[in-house]
């Protein structure tokens, strides 16, 4: 079956997904938070950014490879860390683990994935990063590093953008609640949803695993937080100093949305900053990401990471013409998953790497270096 005839965009993804998997859990997926505005930014915001084609520059070859954080890369994108992805697929994490490995790209694992680090161990590659949700404890930071970096893991990333848990009405709303609680409500959306259903049955039920250690899963939460913020704390400088002494490898800061947090950073010996709105989920009130890359870019050398709304190769362009080095994407993987199972990642990878070379050839651009001045459209 030719993939590309049936589903040659995220968007055609997008649109089999929400079919296949149940209610509850597509509102987890594409749901931000408040009534949307962020969201809906970011994607007007990317949207408002384009280039002026190049004619008369004869048959090119593009070539995609990038160099960042010491590593090349055959594209300037990696795999988001997405909370729980075992809820929107089995064994998401491992499916995901895999195909960034066998395309060279980095995969990022979530503090609060259905797997843990030692599960993911034998599927990673070269580059594996970690996303932690800040322990407040340090005995247990200092276990999670540990394990991290036992089980393969090279780069590490503070999220510093969830000081408190978002509300997420559309999810609240679906009826699910962290754990997941099988009320008659989920079990009328199961039911509609067979695959979904038999491929859950097969492999039990999603947890966070990697907390299981650490908490007993008996406290009483609101229904848009989990067992993890039983753990963290809200991070200050103070905590970024004490990551850098503990964590012998490359460390990312994600969540920055502001040009004066950089030199602080930089000074702290962070490696990278992380640009991210995290995806309209967190706070209705913050601009588009893509709006603040070009400031943030303008404050500091260090290399830039950017997500929120990134929809496909064009966006990509889009956000290094605007500063950054690289573009991690997580929802278009969660898409793909829903969509296609086991064949979703590797479909994404090879869809952005056709959209890349296509609109670099729209573009004369040889190379990402050779991408043109962006242009804002009206």
């Amino acid at each position: 079956m030719d993939l590309h005839s049936l589903y040659p965009g995220i968007a055609d993804l997008k649109r089999r997904a929400q079919r296949r998997i149940p209610h509850f859990v597509w509102e987890y997926l594409d749901s931000g938070t408040g009534v949307e505005a962020t969201l809906r930014r970011n994607r007007v915001g990317l949207d408002r950014l384009g280039f002026a084609p190049s004619i008369l520059h004869g048959p090119i070859e593009c070539d995609t490879q990038v160099e960042f954080l010491g590593r090349t890369y055959p594209m300037p994108v990696g795999v988001a860390p997405i909370g729980m992805a075992g809820l929107i697929w089995p064994d998401a994490e491992g499916l995901l683990a895999r195909a960034a490995a066998a395309a060279r790209l980095p995969f990022t694992l979530s503090n609060v994935a259905a797997q843990s680090p030692e599960d993911v161990a034998p599927h990673l590659g070269n580059d594996a990063w970690f996303q932690l949700y800040p322990p407040k404890d340090p005995d247990i930071r200092r276990d999670l590093l540990d394990r991290v970096g036992q089980a393969g893991f090279s780069t590490l990333v503070l999220t510093a953008d969830v000081p408190v848990a978002s509300r997420r009405e559309r999810q609240t709303r679906s009826g699910l609640t962290n754990p997941p609680k099988l009320t008659p409500k989920l079990l009328a959306q199961i039911a509609q949803r067979p695959a979904w259903a038999m491929a859950m049955a097969r492999n039990g039920p999603p947890r966070m695993r990697t907390l299981d250690r650490y908490t007993d899963n008996s406290s009483n939460l609101p229904p848009t937080a989990h067992v993890g913020y039983l753990l963290r704390t809200s991070p200050d400088m103070e905590y970024v100093h004490w990551l850098r002494d503990a964590w012998d490898g490359p460390l990312i800061v994600k969540g920055v949305m502001r040009p004066e947090d950089a030199e602080p950073l930089k000074q702290a010996g962070v490696d990278a900053l992380w640009v991210s709105n995290h995806g309209g989920r967190q706070f209705d009130g913050a601009p588009a990401g893509i709006d603040v890359l070009p400031t943030i870019r303008a404050a500091t050398d260090l290399p830039l990471i950017f997500d929120s709304g990134v929809e496909g190769g064009l966006d990509i362009l889009r956000a290094r013409a605007a500063g950054a080095d690289f573009v991690m994407l997580g929802r278009g993987f969660m898409y793909a998953l829903a969509a296609l199972g086991a064949a979703g990642p590797a479909h994404v990878i090879d869809i952005l790497r056709q959209d890349l070379k296509a609109n670099m050839g729209q573009l004369g651009a040889r190379t990402l270096e050779e991408i043109p001045p962006i242009l804002t459209l009206d």
